[in-house]
């Protein structure tokens, strides 16, 4: 385990210990054998746990990693699970889907884990430009894992209601129309951000052959392109349904790969040093 000061072995403890209660709380009523819809008293305090732990989450970013932006492939994926966290948190605040937090969570902590013993590595230096251009990238990232849960709920509520199951998983989910509408918003905000982080991109990253990250742009661009050919077939066309699931689905797979397939492969396969920015 790395060496840092005895506070943030406990933030992590909490992290990942609130993480789970969180989960358990949201996910206890869905296992009811009743068809009512589970109660948003079992939310709150869920979501109020949830709180406590993307807190000591960040606690322990700031600590184990100088208060830096550390993109190293095992800080970088407990980085997304804390900002994907606190986006879960965000939206529940105007639409409760306790789906989302029942997927997102477990992997925060999970992530969490990984990163308490994973080697000790330095985040490399970087400038303003670079750090609003990551910082974005974080975000936009958030917002379109948050895409692709919520996608994958639509495709349960769809197929429920194709065969005529309303059990409790289908009924914790808004209605259909209204989880389509929250996709679509969280992609065009994702899309919005996405946009930003290749603009910013273009203008402050330089020598992208020598920094091996000719990868990551052409994979972000082409997850650029799906998701602005999804909005556009949303406002031309009024796509929606299975369409809508695939393109998400895909364009959030491409992101992946753009965002940690390259660093995978350079850091823990190949164990290259990560390139500076």
């Amino acid at each position: 385990m790395r060496h840092f000061p005895l506070m943030l072995p406990a933030l992590s403890l909490t992290a990942i210990v609130c993480y789970l209660l969180a989960v358990g709380l949201l996910a206890w009523p869905l296992f009811g054998r009743g068809t009512a819809k589970p109660s948003p008293a079992w939310q709150r305090p869920a979501l109020a746990v949830a709180m406590v732990a993307v807190l000591a989450h960040a606690g322990v970013l700031l600590g184990m990693h100088r208060g830096a932006l550390d993109l190293h492939f095992f800080a970088a994926l407990s980085l997304v699970a804390c900002v994907v966290s606190a986006l879960t948190l965000f939206v529940n605040l105007s639409r409760p889907v306790a789906a989302l937090g029942v997927v997102v969570f477990p992997l925060a902590a999970l992530f969490v884990l990984f990163d308490m013993f994973a080697k000790p590595t330095v985040p490399v230096a970087m400038d303003w430009q670079i750090k609003l251009h990551v910082s974005l990238g974080l975000v936009a990232f958030g917002f379109l894992s948050i895409a692709a849960v919520l996608a994958i709920g639509l495709a349960v509520q769809e197929r429920g209601l194709r065969h005529r199951q309303f059990g409790p998983w289908l009924r914790a989910l808004p209605p259909l129309t209204l989880t389509e509408t929250l996709l679509f918003r969280v992609i065009a905000a994702g899309f919005a951000l996405l946009t930003l982080t290749l603009v910013t991109g273009a203008l402050f990253v330089d020598n992208l052959f020598g920094q091996h990250l000719v990868h990551k742009t052409v994979l972000s661009i082409v997850a650029w392109l799906v998701f602005g050919v999804l909005l556009y077939g949303r406002w031309r066309f009024g796509w929606r349904g299975r369409r809508a699931v695939n393109l998400t689905l895909i364009g959030m797979a491409v992101l992946v790969l753009a965002f940690f397939g390259t660093k995978f492969v350079l850091e823990v396969i190949l164990h290259r040093p990560l390139p500076r920015l």
